[in-house]
C-alpha cells in the first residue's frame, strides 16, 4: 500500500508523521507499505492508497474515504489505532 503523509509544505509535520506512521506499522507487524511525505498541493496530482494528515486539513480532504486525520502527529498510539482500524476494514 502506498501511504502519503501530508502537511502544508511537505517538510515539517509530514516528515514527523511519516516516522510515526512507520513506527506504528512496525508495531502492528504490517509490512510491504511504501510511506512518503508530501505537501498538500502535490498530493492532489499523485496517486496514494492512503493519505495521513493532521486534523488541520479536514476541510481540504473532506469527503475522501482514504484519509486518516491525526490530532497529534507524534502520538504513535493514536496513529496505530487509526491505521489498525483502516487496515482491518479493508482486510489488508
Amino acid at each position: 500500500m502506498h501511504i502519503v503523509c501530508v502537511c502544508g509544505l511537505g517538510m515539517g509535520s509530514s516528515l514527523i508523521l511519516k516516522m510515526t506512521v512507520e513506527k506504528a506499522l512496525k508495531e502492528l507487524g504490517s509490512t510491504g507499505h511504501m510511506v512518503e511525505h508530501w505537501d498538500a498541493g502535490t498530493v492532489s496530482s499523485k496517486n496514494a492508497d492512503l493519505i495521513v494528515t493532521s486534523a488541520d486539513f479536514q476541510e481540504r480532504f473532506a469527503g475522501r474515504e482514504n484519509v486518516l486525520f491525526i490530532n497529534n502527529v507524534v502520538n504513535t498510539g493514536e496513529v496505530k489505532e487509526k491505521l489498525k482500524s483502516y487496515l482491518e476494514k479493508r482486510h489488508l
